[in-house]
């Protein structure tokens, strides 16, 4: 054979040489960001930077990249009997899902920050939940309600004593076990039914007492997340009103305790996490709390998932800005790189400035949360409005902003392969998962009628920027009377949430980001100065300046 006729110098061949596309975004230190690193700095926990940049290297890392992919793609399958017909409830994962539940957990991102006692430790969670994020959102829902579970649980001192040490472990161990026996313990959270979602009080699942002190559930539950956890906070109706409960899946004598698993959710994304629909029947539960009190016991868990969904709807806009970014930086078109070419600067700066606002606000809250769990009532009371108003407009933007982003890759971004189909599925959920917008918006109203500290101490935050920028300035008056509620207050609800979390994350880049970046989110934000899609920032706009803060 010639060398003309061989396969390998065949002239279709060079067809396939590749000389315009952008490496895979591997192999990098994903903490290695300013605007993160920034705001673990100011908000207390400087100390845990060289974890942080470890933990960072294993979220570059091509493996770990592989096994979020892996996770998802092959999806948790549901196992109701085993092959004797035994009722078993079980929950298989791919390995792929163990090894990042592994990483997590074991790097503190579940409830070990209970349990440190160093000023800053909830900072410190905080960001890296937000680079596990941006590695593989779906693993964390469990983490997350670990995380959240123990200042509920704590409602009930002689409960907590038994479980928070395992809660807090940064062990994990996979399988159904008695938990005493357990090195670690993952929790979950079981609130919702088919007749009520939101509204809880409208559960049918009923709780019976009896004489040696535990309860009986009976009922249906609509969405619970991780039914291969070891704990769940359940709300069921007892004689005195809606309760809250703790439905351990196996029962102190090593019993399996009812828990039977109906169906797992077909979701649009959230792909490698189990979610399911229990049936409770004469299942074993434990009182948590006061009987009747129970959406203010299991409030205290709602509350720090929400945080959660801020920190991972930062996390997930971020994590779409930096494959935007990267594609842009290798990617050349009409005789010049991308991110050369002034609209696509336009597009990348806009992207940049809604990703810098979300991260430096959900840092801020978590600096909130910490300094709260160190009895500052200030900040408690900040925490409790800022969260609402956190949650309800960080979620809803992650959407638009994932989108823009996965458009920066034109059709690559549209390909399963480019990741960027995951973000995209993954987006909508934390605006869902815990409230949705109509119920964040609302639960701002409820904080402000209900808790006048929560509005002083957010208007002090606020006003800690007056006189650095005449366009907020402006703003901040005129939302100091949109703050003032009449009676069409829940009509407006979400006009308020938006315009507040606005005026919150501008006081928060005039006081803390560079120039370029507080002047055009003032301009663009406030002021008004752009259009209604990414991309529209005025001339004038210091784009170097803002692209500067891109992630690596």
């Amino acid at each position: 054979m010639t060398a003309t006729t061989t396969a390998h110098s065949h002239p279709t061949a060079v067809t396939h040489e590749v000389t315009n596309q952008a490496p895979p975004l591997t192999g990098h230190d994903a903490a290695a960001d300013p605007v993160l690193l920034e705001g673990v700095n100011r908000e207390g926990a400087s100390w845990h930077l060289d974890d942080l940049h470890r933990f960072g290297r294993y979220v570059g890392s091509a493996e770990a990249q592989t096994w979020a992919d892996q996770a998802n793609r092959h999806e948790p399958e549901l196992r109701t009997h085993d092959r004797y017909g035994h009722r078993v409830d079980e929950v298989e994962f791919h390995p792929a899902y163990h090894a990042l539940m592994d990483a997590s957990v074991s790097a503190g991102l579940a409830g070990a920050a209970w349990a440190d006692k160093r000023s800053g430790a909830h900072v410190a969670r905080a960001a890296g939940f937000m680079l596990a994020t941006t590695l593989e959102a779906g693993h964390l829902c469990p983490v997350s309600m670990t995380y959240a579970v123990v200042p509920a649980l704590r409602h009930s001192p002689e409960l907590a004593k038994v479980y928070e040490p395992l809660l807090t472990s940064r062990v994990y161990e996979p399988g159904l076990r008695t938990p005493g026996e357990k090195p670690g313990l993952l929790a979950g959270m079981g609130m919702t039914e088919k007749q009520g979602g939101s509204d809880v009080r409208a559960n049918t699942t009923t709780a019976t007492e009896r004489s040696d002190g535990t309860w009986r559930l009976r009922g249906h539950k609509w969405f619970t997340s991780a039914p291969m956890n070891d704990l769940f906070l359940v709300l069921a109706q007892a004689p005195g009103g809606l309760s809250c409960f703790l439905v351990p899946r196996v029962l102190p004598d090593g019993g399996r305790n009812t828990f039977r698993v109906q169906r797992l959710k077909d979701k649009l994304g959230n792909r490698s996490n189990a979610s399911s629909e229990p049936e409770f029947d004469d299942t074993v539960a434990w009182l948590v709390g006061t009987e009747g009190k129970g959406v203010r016991t299991i409030i205290e868990m709602v509350t720090m998932t929400r945080l959660d969904c801020v920190l991972g709807s930062a996390a997930g806009t971020r994590a779409a800005l930096a494959q935007a970014a990267h594609h842009a930086r290798y990617r050349s078109a009409f005789g010049a790189k991308l991110i050369d070419q002034p609209l696509m600067r336009n597009v990348l700066a806009d992207l940049a400035l809604e990703s810098e606002a979300a991260t430096t606000l959900a840092l801020r809250l978590a600096g909130a949360a910490d300094r709260a769990q160190r009895c500052d009532a200030g900040e408690r009371a900040f925490l409790r409005l800022a969260t609402a108003v956190g949650k309800y407009w960080v979620c809803k933007r992650q959407p638009a902003a994932v989108a823009e982003a996965l458009e920066c890759l034109g059709g690559n971004g549209y390909d399963e392969a480019s990741g960027m189909p995951r973000l995209y599925r993954e987006a909508p959920l934390n605006s869902i998962w815990e409230g949705s917008g109509n119920v964040s918006a609302l639960d701002m109203l409820r904080a402000l009628t209900r808790e006048p500290d929560s509005l002083e101490a957010f208007r002090a935050e606020i006003g800690a920027a007056t006189g650095a920028d005449p366009r907020f300035d402006v703003a901040w008056r005129e939302l100091k009377g949109e703050l003032v509620l009449t009676e069409d207050a829940p009509l407006r609800a979400r006009r308020v949430a938006e315009r507040a979390a606005l005026v919150l994350q501008a006081s928060l880049l005039v006081r803390h980001a560079p120039p370029a970046v507080a002047d055009a989110f003032c301009a663009s934000r406030l002021a008004g100065d752009r259009g209604l899609a990414f991309g529209t920032l005025p001339p004038g706009t210091d784009f170097a300046g803002v692209l500067e803060r891109l992630p690596a």
